[in-house]
């Protein structure tokens, strides 16, 4: 697999970032950063996308630093949100697509990384243009989007019950 330590660091705390914030979308509806488990998302998702500006496969700065920095700046968005804008209801909107779309984005570096190192010596993908890929990606991408309505909706009713 040929992980460093900086590596298997960022590889546990992501997937510990990626299982609190699915435990969190079951149980709520969205990662909620009021909740032990959107704290640990919240957490776990900045550690684990600063852990990536130290790690680079072909060396230097490339897309994937802009990714995870980008990741960065939404779920420090959404905690700004959840903080400084507490009685306003139209910031939960943005709040709860911030978190989702840094989950999503979270899920493409994993998905392609997982696919083209396991299962060790054969993997599934053999590169990140391989259609597994791709066709996983899509699927996520489509239950993004049936999740955002879903949290779209939710909050939607939640607003309009403390009017």
């Amino acid at each position: 697999m040929g992980l460093s330590g900086l590596g298997i660091f960022h590889t546990a705390i992501g997937i510990i970032a990626l299982v609190a914030g699915l435990i969190s979308f079951v149980r709520y509806g969205k990662i909620n950063l009021t909740q032990l488990t959107g704290k640990i998302y919240f957490y776990g998702t900045a550690i684990t996308s600063l852990t990536a500006l130290g790690l680079s496969k072909k060396g230097g700065f490339n897309a994937g630093h802009i990714f995870s920095l980008f990741i960065l700046v939404l779920v420090v968005a959404a905690l700004f949100l959840s903080f400084k804008k507490k009685g306003n209801n139209k910031a939960r909107y943005f709040e709860t697509f911030f978190l989702s779309f840094s989950f999503f984005l979270s899920l493409v570096p994993t998905i392609n990384e997982t696919f083209t190192r396991i299962p060790i010596g054969h993997p599934w993908a053999k590169g990140m243009t391989d259609p597994l890929i791709g066709k996983t990606l899509l699927g996520l991408f489509i239950l993004f989007i049936a999740g955002s309505v879903y949290q779209f909706r939710k909050q939607r009713k939640v607003n309009k019950m403390l009017q």
